[in-house]
């Protein structure tokens, strides 16, 4: 899946990416990133609203998960089971979610389990990165359902 498709599909079916003008900067095996500028996610602080941070946060998950899977061509429905985000520092201007797999190791073994069961847990990171700088930690664990 391409950058500029992941875009539309999420501008498409998850309408608040669209409001947040959420940008599809990379999608790689081991890691994808997502962008966002400050205005449509400013807060009263003129800093990035932490309801913003944890949307990019888990959407950037979300989508590292949505685009492994699709590429292994397994129809599922993600969802996350339970998630924790630390905030380090505000962000004051455009800023990343940058996700990747928590074991990357147990890729293989989740799929098998996956298509064993119809349903497999996968943790997820996602750092939070502003001015080159990480702002923030999050940590998800998804659950793949077999469609």
């Amino acid at each position: 899946m391409q950058a500029s498709e992941l875009e539309a599909y999420l501008h498409t079916y998850i309408p608040l990416t669209r409001a947040m003008q959420v940008a599809v900067l990379s999608i790689e095996p081991q890691q994808l990133i997502l962008q966002a500028p400050l205005e449509p996610n400013i807060n009263p602080h003129h800093t990035v609203f932490g309801g913003s941070v944890a949307t990019m946060a888990t959407l950037a998950a979300w989508c590292l998960l949505h685009t492994r899977l699709a590429a292994e061509g397994l129809a599922n429905s993600l969802v996350v089971r339970r998630s924790t985000l630390e905030y380090d520092k505000p962000i004051a201007g455009t800023f990343q979610a940058i996700a990747s797999l928590e074991t990357p190791d147990l890729w293989e073994q989740s799929l098998q389990v996956f298509r064993q069961r119809g349903k497999a847990k996968i943790a997820v990171l996602s750092e939070l990165a502003y001015e080159q700088q990480i702002t923030g930690r999050f940590r998800g664990e998804f659950v793949a359902l077999k469609t």
